[in-house]
C-alpha cells in the first residue's frame, strides 16, 4: 500500500504524484506536496449514495429496505431520519429512527433530504 496522503477535498485514497503535486483522480483536486506535509490532520468527508456531502445534524432518507440484524423488523425505503451524527467506523451514521430506536447506518444506503 502506498504512503501517499488521502485527498483533502473528498477523502479518496487513490491520490497520485505528478511532479510537485498530488492529484486525486476521483474529484480532480490538486494540492502541493509541501501543503500535505504541513497539514498533519486530515478530515474525512462523508457522502451519501448520490455523492452529496453529509454533516452532523442533517436529515436523510433511506433508499433501500434495510433488515435489522437480530430482529424481524425492517427499515423501509423512504424512512426519514433527522439529526444524524457522523462517526468513524464501518457504519458511519449514528441516529435514532422513530419506532425502532438507536441505529447505525452506512452512508451508501441513504440520501440527503
Amino acid at each position: 500500500m502506498s504512503d501517499l496522503p488521502n485527498c483533502p477535498a473528498c477523502g479518496s485514497a487513490f491520490s497520485y504524484e505528478d511532479g510537485e503535486l498530488y492529484i486525486c483522480p476521483e474529484c480532480a483536486h490538486e494540492w502541493a506536496k509541501d501543503a500535505a506535509a504541513k497539514s498533519g490532520e486530515t478530515t474525512r468527508v462523508f457522502k451519501d449514495a448520490y455523492g452529496n456531502v453529509l454533516a452532523d445534524g442533517d436529515t436523510i432518507t433511506v433508499i433501500k429496505d434495510l433488515k435489522i440484524k437480530g430482529s424481524s423488523s425492517v427499515v423501509k425505503v423512504g424512512t426519514k431520519v433527522k439529526n444524524i451524527r457522523l462517526v468513524d467506523g464501518d457504519h458511519d451514521i449514528d441516529c435514532k429512527i422513530d419506532g425502532i430506536g438507536a441505529m447505525k447506518l452506512k452512508s451508501e444506503f441513504v440520501k440527503k433530504a
